[in-house]
């Protein structure tokens, strides 16, 4: 009983850390997207437009991770790699929807989502991302 306890602790420390890198990769890939630092347009200009898309990119790739990890295989290595898969799968999707959002909109998604004032195009944008991120989350289930 208490191998099976100390096993589930250390997945769930293993998973735990691949999750939080897909996350700091879902900011990297923000920051990639928009122009200027998005740690700098967040955290210190307080811009409620880029928040709005890194938070809505951050639950996305935490239910990625979290349905890979629901539906993972009772195999620890092939559920591992799964999550790490689905994951790379699901940065690419959003990605993928942020510059299809682009190509179908006046102007720059990237600019209009580090504008200043709130733009609704915003909020587009981060319902993009999760419903991207919710697509691929249909495919690992």
């Amino acid at each position: 009983m208490l191998e099976d306890l100390l096993s589930g602790a250390w997945q769930s420390i293993v998973f735990g850390v691949v999750g939080v890198g897909l996350m700091a990769a879902g900011f990297l890939l923000v920051d990639l997207l928009t122009p200027g630092k998005l740690r700098h347009l967040i955290w210190v200009q307080r811009n409620g437009n880029a928040a709005l898309l890194l938070a809505a990119n951050q639950l996305g790739i935490a239910g990625i991770v979290f349905t890979a990890i629901l539906t993972s295989y009772s195999d620890f290595a092939k559920g591992l790699a799964s999550t790490v898969i689905f994951g790379i799968i699901g940065l690419l999707v959003m990605a993928l929807a942020f510059f299809v959002l682009d190509l179908l909109t006046p102007g720059r998604l990237g600019e209009v989502i580090c504008a200043e004032e709130p733009h609704p195009a915003a909020r587009v944008s981060a319902a993009t991302h999760f419903g991207a991120a919710l697509i691929v989350c249909a495919c690992i289930a």
